[in-house]
């Protein structure tokens, strides 16, 4: 049994099954009709991404139980969309350290723009709270959670949008928030890490004919993200090294079918598939620090592990911090064990966060630093420590 977003699925190996109008598993996708097929019926991909996002809840309050317990938000802010066709709004939740609360004259607070997982089907922008408890411990930074909306009522690319319209927001209004827009880094889990380095690219692209104050995202920091929809489902599935392990084709179905719509979309588009983006767009437009977490069961292992390589080398050449956990699926660190958290999370946590305020700190006490030297020390390796740090 494994987790996705707090819900236990089943782990047994299901047949994969070629749908009506989809390509052969094993051929590479290029449109969205060839990875889901006749297109579903939307309603009827509403109704079941209903029910799993109410056992989601369910799983996600099991798992807040466990010690210690997460934070919840300071204060919400409601945003309107500028960038999305799909006009609306959608909030973010601020969790904010002591320090900020206790000294209303402090300023230039770093600030970590964090998006959950989920399939970009479910989940909520509470879900990573205890990522956030430990931002705020060890970052000393400002968490900004998004809620940025859900398929399959809002498909691609409307989170990516949204995800970019938050930092937006975040720089535009960071005099007032008391936050520091040269400070920036991204977060994500699943879903969301793609959209921590989505968002980037879309802001990037955004900039290029908008005017938008200065600012600086120094950072990304994504965990177990999917980074190339060009792969097919069970080509990730049978290259895993543990197929059994997997997320269930129920889930993985639902989610494409959900996000990848029209059935025409291009799957090699850079704010879908960051993988399948050119060298130049990556340099341009993604931050000069990467934090890479993969998961060794999960099947989007080789794509995660390629991309993070493929950032440190030239002529891309970011820092890249690669880490692959042992021994876990995808999304085990939201299990929904109400006695404990799961496994090496905390300690997992604790490290990401380590990195990212040596990254503020250092971009705080020498603004031009990272355009001065190319390189930072680098921790990347295949194998992580174990969880006694041999």
């Amino acid at each position: 049994m494994q987790t996705v977003e707090g819900i236990p699925v089943p782990t047994k190996s299901n047949p994969e099954k070629v749908l009506e109008g989809q390509v052969s598993p094993y051929e590479k996708p290029k449109k969205a009709k060839d990875k889901t097929g006749a297109p579903p019926s939307r309603f009827s991909l509403r109704m079941t991404a209903g029910w799993w996002r109410s056992l989601q809840c369910v799983g996600m309050g099991l798992h807040f139980l466990a010690s210690p317990r997460p934070p919840n938000p300071d204060f919400v802010k409601f945003i309107p969309s500028t960038l999305a066709s799909k006009k609306g709004r959608f909030s973010l939740q601020f969790y904010l350290p002591e320090a900020y609360k206790k000294d209303p004259s402090s300023d230039k607070w770093p600030v970590v723009v964090n998006f959950h997982g989920g399939g970009f089907t479910l989940g909520s922008a509470t879900d990573d709270a205890r990522f956030a408890r430990v931002v705020l411990d060890k970052c000393h930074a400002v968490f900004v959670s998004v809620d940025y909306r859900l398929a399959p009522e809002f498909p691609f690319p409307t989170a990516v949008d949204d995800g970019a319209d938050a930092i937006l927001y975040i720089i535009e209004n960071a005099a007032k928030l008391r936050l520091d827009c040269n400070r920036i880094a991204t977060s994500g889990f699943s879903a969301g890490g793609n959209i921590a380095i989505t968002a980037p690219i879309r802001l990037f692209d955004h900039c290029k004919t908008a005017k938008v104050p200065e600012y600086r995202i120094i950072a990304i920091a994504t965990w177990y993200p999917i980074t190339d929809y060009t792969l097919s489902r069970a080509e990730r599935r049978a290259l895993a090294l543990r197929p059994e392990a997997t997320l269930p084709p129920t889930l993985t179905n639902l989610f494409d079918a959900s996000y990848l719509f029209p059935p025409d979309l291009n799957l090699s588009h850079p704010w879908l598939s960051p993988s399948r983006a050119s060298d130049e767009m990556l340099k341009e437009s993604i931050p000069p620090n990467v934090i890479f977490y993969t998961c060794e069961w999960d099947m989007l292992l080789n794509e995660g592990e390629e991309l993070a390589h493929r950032l440190q080398q030239p002529p891309i050449s970011k820092n890249v911090y690669y880490t692959m956990v042992t021994g876990v699926a995808h999304g085990w660190d939201k299990g929904p064990n109400p006695m404990k958290p799961p496994p090496k999370c905390e300690k997992l946590y604790a490290e990401c966060c380590k990195t990212l305020h040596s990254i503020f700190k250092e971009d705080e006490t020498h603004p031009s630093f990272l355009d001065i030297l190319p390189k930072l020390p680098q921790i990347l390796h295949s194998k992580p420590k174990d969880e006694n740090g041999e």
